[in-house]
């Protein structure tokens, strides 16, 4: 029932920043776990940041940890993810995820946003 929507990338320098946007569809997504996935072309998918309900803990990849935030807007149904130093190896597209907290699996997906880096 759920469903994401996302929007904000774009082509940036190296060294610009980007805000992605997810907006979800039902009632129930302060009790989700939202997280933000990115694919190259050819290369396998990687996460990149997650955080939880109510934004009680957020966790990141090492290669993004401390340039990217993640946050969440309950009243708005939104996962943001600020990217800032953007680097050309962060170009991919990038999808937004959502499951519950006893799911060890990422079964809900929005339909990715390009983030292209130019140096």
């Amino acid at each position: 029932q759920v469903q994401l929507v996302e929007s904000g990338g774009g082509l940036v320098q190296a060294g610009g920043s980007l805000r992605l946007s997810c907006v979800a569809s039902g009632r129930t997504f302060s009790r989700y776990t939202m997280a933000w996935f990115r694919q190259a072309p050819g290369k396998e998918r990687e996460f990149v940041a997650a955080i939880t309900w109510s934004a009680g803990s957020t966790i990141y990849a090492d290669s993004v940890k401390g340039r990217f935030t993640i946050s969440r807007d309950d009243a708005k149904n939104t996962v943001y993810l600020q990217m800032n130093s953007l680097k050309p190896e962060d170009t991919a597209v990038y999808y937004c995820a959502a499951k519950t907290v006893k799911s060890s699996v990422w079964p809900i997906w929005g339909q990715g946003t390009q983030v292209t880096v130019s140096s």
